[in-house]
């Protein structure tokens, strides 16, 4: 979610949409089935053979079953689709000399936010103007067409989870002329109203953001997808194609002399929009099927996979490559290319969530993000604005192994630790919406995850956005990491002259150690217990420490650091490396000077006590350096501590 820039842990406002739309038999594909015995890489490369073979036309659309929805046709209030057909294209495409695939210029993997505005870059980057070539860039989502922004789905606030828009991730759409639409939709929030585990109901603290370079804009993810959708299709006829219902899994990364990269499309049995972040098991997968019999073969001169946590294309990368590196002996590895690979961290701080719709009092501002918590750690609340008259979508966050944390709980202890441990948000619940949540299933966050040593695989194939780097919707980073991907592959085409190879090896070299930065940093935010002490609560101390006393030697704190757009992943986690050390040897040589200054006074305290000297030392060391962290860490005298915490300490902290 997310993903909200103004506050740390404040954006977890997690919603779902189910959209029910039937799927649709665009294409066949004619050659017999194989064994489903087989692998899916095993499957896809055998049909691959048999139709190089048989010169089957596997690219046959019945104008029966299959429906298009061109760009050039007039905008709907929804997009529910006629019959059952659920593709909506911009473009049927050409078929290359061999009649068995299908041809198109770009792929974009993926029909998020990242994937939508990666089409609009490549098509802006290769428009007719400039190119009398036009280049068709096809797009293929495994999920069925987002809503449009005025469909009246989103009146239910507690069905979609909410993403909040900062600088990284306005500045890329408006580079990209879609910011206005999207500005259209969204609410603005200035700042925070928090509740510490001591405070009364009217004792909140409210903050309002003024140093910020701007104000963060929330809305619903999905309502992002559709206002990108409806401008693909209003403003960029026969040049972006739209696929929904489909699934690409890469064949061939180097075809035809390296000139191109071959793929299996298939059809995906999806008949709902899940919320694309939240999964509802605990290992990170999703339930779609896709029919790998029923695909046909498509060539692209690029591939862009921006499919998030999917990662059908990342998946294949990193399969590729192991059998690559299987095949080579010892002394071929020393000098060959390291794997690519998919970093899983295991999740040692899970945390699940379920939705509440929440109507506000008129006294209170629309414009904040509130948020609270009880004393012993257990929930965690945060609520954002849904739209502009009140309306809130709240997340209540609580841990794996809680009580609540199941589906159909008791309503009556929900009741009574809501009114007992926060009562500010209790009496803005009736008692209907407080059984519906005690009813409801809960929802996992995903696992913070990375892409590497690279982010491509040979000259034409590349990943972004979530697809390379995952983190948990704290801070804002994840929605808007993934749009500020799409910034640098322009600057990377425009560098290489629009040379895709060089484009796609020089935004490898850019972006991976980022996004390995990335998700390294956050997760060193989400540790539990007495490792989250030594690598997020005692940092944010230290920092709020040196800082204050040096703020032209030590940089601000990591949170505050990571909201610069200007500043990269990378140079955050090397000037915090940098602080550290500074910081341990400021504190080493006041150790050491306040033990040779103190020496006299030390010895004449325990000649007038009567007291060992060493013991007199180090009381006095004690108080004199530690005075400052007990004032801090006096703010933290919860064990159970969690990342949701940190805006109130660091508030404290200013």
């Amino acid at each position: 979610m997310v993903y909200f820039s103004t506050t740390a842990f404040s954006a977890l406002a997690v919603t779902f949409a189910f959209l029910a739309s039937p799927q649709v038999d665009a294409f066949s594909f004619n050659s017999s089935p194989l064994p489903s015995s087989l692998s899916l890489s095993s499957r896809i490369k055998a049909n691959t053979n048999i139709n190089k073979g048989t010169r089957t036309n596997i690219y046959s659309r019945s104008a029966d079953t299959a429906a298009s929805f061109t760009a050039s046709s007039s905008p709907s209030t929804s997009l529910s689709m006629s019959s059952d057909a659920i593709t909506d294209t911009t473009n049927t495409g050409s078929l290359s000399n061999n009649t068995n695939e299908r041809s198109t210029h770009a792929v974009v993997v993926g029909g998020g936010p990242a994937g939508l505005l990666t089409a609009i870059m490549l098509s802006k980057q290769y428009d007719a103007s400039i190119d009398s070539n036009q280049k068709i860039i096809t797009v293929y989502d495994r999920l069925p067409p987002p809503p449009s922004p005025t469909d009246p789905i989103w009146d239910d606030v507690a069905k979609f989870y909410l993403i909040g828009l900062g600088s990284r991730g306005q500045n890329a759409l408006r580079e990209f002329g879609v910011w206005d639409d999207v500005a259209n939709v969204c609410t603005q929030v200035v700042g925070r109203k928090d509740w510490s585990p001591e405070s009364e109901g009217d004792e909140g603290v409210e903050k309002i953001f003024k140093d910020r370079p701007c104000k963060t804009e929330v809305l619903p993810r999905d309502k992002l997808v559709g206002v990108m959708h409806d401008h693909i299709k209003e403003n960029y006829a026969g040049k972006i194609e739209l696929n929904y219902g489909y699934e690409v899994t890469p064949v061939d990364f180097a075809a035809d002399g390296n000139e191109k990269v071959r793929m299996s499309v298939s059809k995906c049995d999806t008949t709902v929009r899940n919320n694309p972040l939240s999964v509802g098991t605990s290992n990170d997968e999703d339930d779609t099927t896709c029919d790998v019999d029923d695909a046909f073969f498509l060539t692209a001169n690029m591939v862009v996979a921006a499919d998030g946590t999917s990662r059908t294309v990342a998946n294949e990368m990193e399969r590729n490559d192991k059998e690559r590196w299987e095949g080579l002996n010892v002394v071929q590895r020393l000098f060959a290319e390291k794997p690519f690979s998919i970093k899983r961290y295991e999740d040692d701080n899970r945390r699940v969530y379920k939705t509440i719709p929440m109507k506000i009092p008129s006294d209170w501002r629309p414009d904040l993000n509130y948020s609270a918590r009880t004393k012993d750690g257990r929930i965690n609340y945060d609520a954002l604005p849904a739209d502009r008259n009140g309306n809130y979508c709240g997340v209540l966050l609580v841990k794996e192994d809680d009580e609540l944390a199941n589906p159909n709980s008791d309503p009556v202890k929900l009741r009574a630790l809501l009114d007992d441990s926060l009562p500010q948000f209790s009496t803005l619940l009736d008692d209907e919406t407080v059984e519906d949540i005690a009813k409801k299933p809960v929802s996992y966050l995903p696992s913070f995850r990375y892409a590497g040593p690279r982010l491509n695989q040979g000259d034409r194939t590349l990943i972004l956005g979530d697809c390379a780097h995952t983190v948990k919707p704290y801070f804002g980073l994840g929605a808007n990491s993934a749009l500020d991907d799409v910034v640098v592959l322009d600057k990377c085409l425009d560098e290489s002259n629009k040379s895709i190879p060089g484009a796609v090896h020089l935004f490898s070299k850019k972006r991976a150690y980022d996004s390995k930065k990335l998700v390294q940093i956050s997760r060193d935010l989400d540790r539990p217990g007495k490792i989250g002490f030594i690598t997020f609560i005692l940092p944010i101390i230290l920092d709020g420490i040196f800082h204050g006393m040096l703020p032209k030697i030590f940089a601000p704190n990591t949170i505050s650091m990571l909201q610069k757009e200007e500043l990269t992943f990378r140079y955050v986690g090397r000037r915090k490396r940098m602080d550290r050390l500074g910081q341990v040897a400021i504190l080493s040589v006041g150790l050491s000077g306040v033990a040779c200054g103190a020496k006299a006074l030390v010895r004449r305290v325990a000649k007038l006590t009567g007291r060992n000297s060493a013991t007199v030392l180090g009381v006095l060391s004690g108080m004199a350096i530690f005075t400052s962290l007990l004032k801090k860490l006096a703010v933290i005298t919860n064990p159970n501590f969690s990342p949701a915490d940190a805006a109130n300490v660091n508030d404290k902290m200013e």
